[in-house]
């Protein structure tokens, strides 16, 4: 593995900063470092550690040509991890997670089969041709629901060999799908996080702007270093 991360650089973005002591999650002790001003302190050997066993399973799964799903529906940072994923080529989830995206398959294809039809006929002038102006503009108003709802993995034709999750709390019904279906999960765990079940604890702040930034660089990397 040749990306390298850098414990100097976690602690400058504030990824060793954790939540109050009275919302931590018991099963994250392992992972706690220290007690300061009423808050955690995250370990952050144990971040490093995280990462170093995370991101070769990223890059052998790329280099083996299978997609990572990058899930993420923070508003503060899921800007941020839609331009990643975007970056490398890979699948996202940063709207919402919508039940059974990965357990209902049968369904979420039947939407973005509409999803595509709908902009194929929209690009090719059909819809106006045929529709009234308001009648155009309830397509095209169908058309951004269903990209905000799975725009992100429109183009995801098989099931994601990996999930990257940059809040496991925030996104825990991924999670929860992931593991129904023993897809590894990679994932960047708070204080206030239930680890069990997760394949790859990378415990972090989640919170901070600069610590998120600074994961998905890491991840991308990964990816970036199997396409080589």
């Amino acid at each position: 593995m040749t990306v390298k991360v850098d414990m100097k650089a976690l602690f400058e973005a504030g990824a060793h900063f954790g939540h109050k002591t009275s919302r931590w999650h018991p099963k994250m002790a392992p992972y706690i470092h220290s007690r300061k001003n009423g808050a955690h302190i995250i370990n952050l050997e144990k971040t490093v550690e995280g990462f170093e066993k995370a991101l070769p399973k990223i890059t052998e799964l790329v280099k083996s040509g299978k997609k990572v799903l990058f899930v993420d529906t923070q508003k503060q940072s899921k800007d941020l991890t839609k331009a990643a994923a975007e970056s490398v080529n890979m699948p996202y989830v940063t709207e919402r997670w919508v039940g059974g995206t990965l357990t209902n398959v049968e369904t979420v294809n039947r939407q973005i089969k509409k999803l595509k039809d709908l902009e194929r006929r929209m690009e090719s002038g059909e819809l106006k041709n045929r529709y009234n102006k308001l009648e155009v503009q309830r397509f095209q108003e169908e058309i951004d629901l269903l990209n905000n709802r799975y725009g992100g993995i429109k183009e995801m034709s098989e099931q994601p060999a990996a999930l990257i999750v940059l809040d496991a709390a925030e996104d825990k019904n991924a999670i929860k799908e992931a593991i129904t279906l023993k897809i590894p999960v990679i994932a960047i765990c708070d204080t206030n996080v239930n680890p069990e079940g997760i394949d790859y604890v990378i415990p972090g702040n989640d919170n901070s702007i600069k610590a998120i930034e600074l994961y998905l660089n890491y991840f991308t990397e990964a990816i970036k270093e199997a396409k080589k």
